[in-house]
């Protein structure tokens, strides 16, 4: 019989991931992560209930369920890139790291000494046998496609994963799971940093980044509030700038549209359509195609530099020996240096590559 574990992190996704390899006739385990422990409280720190669901889970589905602690190699993998980044001025996207380091790279690691054939999660996205290598397509319920975040996957990694949930929509997974009894039907859906939780964001990395306050500039060099730190913002930020109305300018609201971590100064434009919010080219140092290899044409593309955003016509070429250079058909609001630039052909996932620089 061929053997699947599944990583259970006590949702509701997960759960039904499990419930229907089962059904589906796979000798299936499930294995819970945890991968944070630095400020374990009940404030913050949800793993004791969230292996209480899972065990709950895998007690209705008669399946054992093993547990390991990743901590370590979180922080070595994950959380140290994620301060080294924002100190740098960077927007990093830790759900993306998360996902090489550990739930494609460790947690498969250990499922091939148990001597699995297979890993699975609850990701909404579908992986398919292409004529020349394994395919990441989107996923059925585009409202719910995870390809984004899994762009950075390799062919030896999808050969040997599978994604359950990638034909249904979610609201289908719900029913199952209420049908099933399982009292994560209703769980929410986790939106906090990947495998630390919900919190205040910046609170939080005030722990790990010493705040260093400086001047909020207009894109003009008018000096008009004072930041807690650049590292704390966002490009495309609108809340949290504390300047509200300005005298002598019109009331739009402001959205941060660059950093300079040199000069500790962040610069806010006024209004969403502001010019200094979209650029039309992207760089970046390194693509990674899935496949191994580029497409056969890379001058049509259709590409997001953001979680949910629909697909953006461009076309990529090598730029300066070593880089990539993104030409956009329309220009792109608040590209964030640190985020991920991931690339498709209609519903297939081809990669990605982190932005390193925007030119308008």
């Amino acid at each position: 019989m061929t053997k699947v574990i599944v990583g259970m992190s006590g949702g509701v996704d997960s759960s039904v991931a499990a419930w229907l390899l089962n059904r589906q006739g796979f000798e299936v385990e499930g294995l819970f992560m945890k991968n944070w422990e630095e400020d374990d409280d009940e404030k913050y720190c949800a793993a004791a209930a969230d292996l209480a669901d899972a065990q709950q889970v895998c007690n209705k589905l008669d399946i054992p369920l093993h547990t390991i602690n990743f901590s370590s190699e979180y922080w070595d993998r994950v959380f140290s890139n994620l301060v080294d980044e924002y100190q740098a001025g960077r927007t990093p996207n830790p759900d993306i790291i998360c996902n090489r380091e550990i739930k494609f790279r460790a947690f498969l690691d250990y499922a091939l000494d148990l001597k699995t054939d297979y890993i699975a999660t609850g990701h909404y996205v579908r992986c398919e046998t292409g004529p020349d290598s394994m395919c990441l397509k989107k996923a059925r319920d585009g409202d719910k496609d995870q390809s984004y975040f899994l762009h950075t996957l390799d062919q030896g990694q999808l050969e040997r994963s599978l994604f359950p949930l990638g034909k249904i929509k979610k609201s289908e997974v719900r029913a199952i799971a209420r049908e099933q009894g399982f009292t994560v039907h209703d769980k929410k859906d986790s939106t906090g940093i990947c495998f630390i939780g919900e919190r205040k964001f910046r609170d939080f990395l005030k722990e790990y980044i010493p705040a260093r306050p400086g001047p909020i500039m207009t894109t003009d060099g008018d000096v008009i509030g004072e930041h807690e730190g650049v590292m704390f913002y966002t490009i495309g930020q609108r809340q949290g700038l504390g300047i509200g109305g300005q005298a002598n300018l019109p009331e739009e609201p402001w959205y941060v549209a660059d950093k300079d971590i040199h000069t500790n100064s962040l610069f806010v434009a006024q209004g969403q359509q502001h010019a200094a919010l979209f650029h039309s080219t992207i760089l970046t140092q390194t693509i990674h195609w899935i496949a191994g290899q580029p497409p056969g044409n890379t001058k049509n593309l259709g590409a997001k530099i953001r979680y949910r955003q629909s697909d953006q016509a461009c076309s990529v070429q090598p730029y300066q020996d070593t880089g990539y250079k993104i030409s956009f058909v329309r220009p792109q609001w608040a590209v964030a240096p640190g985020q991920s630039v991931v690339f498709y052909e209609q519903d297939t996932c081809l990669g990605g590559g982190i932005i390193e620089a925007r030119k308008s």
